[in-house]
């Protein structure tokens, strides 16, 4: 009997729930991943397994800042943002969102294994709740939370 390649069958999995999901990021980390694995750059897994968070997280925090940086928002923009009861709120809740990724990013880190079923509850609910797929680093600190990593 022959060995299958099962990381290889796995991402293959993970790229088509991608595709039916239309959760792009997911399919494009699925195929750089195989496309990785059957060209044999196993090196760059280590590597990945490391600094990949800090590296998206270093990326999505320059999607955060681009508008700030473009000159979209002022500085006058950031101050009325704490004269709303809405924009306090916004602050408040952000404040707590950035919290529960990082408790999310340290249990996705010392518990890798709970990553897969993060993953496919953000799949399910971006296919079928017409969710967005951001979710997986809060879902783990939430996750953290219920049971107290």
């Amino acid at each position: 009997m022959s060995q299958f390649d099962m990381p290889a069958i796995t991402l293959l999995i993970f790229a088509f729930l991608g595709i039916i999901s239309k959760n792009n990021s997911i399919t494009i980390a699925a195929v750089v991943l195989l496309l990785l694995r059957i060209t044999q750059a196993h090196q760059a897994f280590p590597w990945l397994e490391k600094h990949g968070l800090s590296l998206g997280i270093v990326i999505l925090t320059i999607g955060i800042l681009a508008p700030l940086a473009s000159g979209r928002i002022s500085i006058e923009d950031i101050y009325r943002s704490f004269l709303h009861w809405k924009s306090i709120a916004a602050v408040l809740i952000g404040i707590g969102v950035a919290y529960l990724g990082g408790r999310g990013a340290q249990l996705m880190v010392s518990q890798p294994t709970l990553v897969t079923g993060l993953v496919i509850g953000t799949i399910i609910g971006v296919a079928l709740l017409k969710g967005v797929p951001v979710g997986p680093l809060i879902a783990a600190g939430l996750l953290s939370l219920l049971i107290g990593k």
